[in-house]
């Protein structure tokens, strides 16, 4: 049974982790694509030409066929790849001209859930929640108590000290959603976030995304559950022939 009265009540209050630090406020758009380009190697590009802009606050799907390149387009957004052309900006921030001593600031603020998880094996479900937190210099007991409770939203308050092998791929798939959110950051991007859940699972946890959304987080999910996507009034980006098509557009 999920609790969410706390957890929106953390939201509200500026997210997780009492003792954050405000961050400089950004221009809008918060991202932007000028025709990109996208290869590996000599291999044909992945992306090609394209072009979109995500504006402080918004709530974007982005979609398209197994293949189409939208993990290969997160990672261009979080900064694991570079572009192969084209122009990519970043919170006001041209990336090609951004000195490697200031990727980690930028990283900082954008969370990720990774279709893999990435959890660390030696670590409990609490320590991966915790580690953007610790790894920001923040106590432990400044945190302990946030994060025990987002634990207990996404339905882990009995794992807490358990390690990612003893848990099932959807009780992974929320440890690393709950790791992404917990600091409240300005971009939130998740790949396939409810691939590995129930449906009553998956619904709590989009309601979670919308919340974070409604007080500030700017939202990407790539997904392929036309459920999700038909449930929740959002743009929708759509990756066709490695071009992007906007196949709706809503205000929010």
């Amino acid at each position: 049974m999920f609790e969410t009265g706390l957890t929106v009540a953390r939201l509200r209050r500026g997210g997780y982790g009492d003792s954050a630090t405000k961050r400089t406020p950004f221009r809008d758009p918060m991202l932007r694509f000028e025709n990109v380009g996208m290869r590996y190697g000599a291999g044909p590009e992945i992306l090609s030409n394209v072009s979109f802009a995500l504006e402080s606050g918004s709530f974007t799907f982005l979609t398209g066929a197994s293949g189409a390149g939208k993990s290969t387009l997160l990672k261009l957004v979080f900064l694991a790849e570079k572009p192969t052309r084209g122009v990519i900006s970043l919170f006001g921030h041209e990336l090609s001209t951004v000195k490697r001593p200031e990727l980690p600031e930028l990283r900082r603020r954008i969370g990720v859930v990774f279709q893999e998880f990435r959890l660390l094996e030696h670590l409990s479900a609490f320590d991966n929640v915790a580690l953007p937190l610790r790894l920001a210099g923040r106590a432990e007991a400044e945190y302990r108590r946030d994060v025990e409770e987002l634990l207990n939203w996404v339905g882990l308050g009995h794992r807490v000290q358990d390690r990612p092998a003893t848990l099932s791929g959807g009780e992974q798939q929320r440890v690393a959603i709950a790791r992404a959110i917990v600091a409240k950051p300005d971009l939130l991007l998740a790949d396939e976030p409810t691939g590995n859940v129930d449906p009553d699972i998956a619904d709590r946890l989009i309601r979670l995304f919308v919340e974070l959304n409604r007080f500030g987080t700017t939202v990407m999910i790539a997904t392929h559950d036309r459920s999700l996507i038909e449930s929740t009034p959002a743009r929708e980006l759509r990756l066709i022939d490695r071009q992007l098509i906007e196949m709706r557009s809503i205000g929010r």
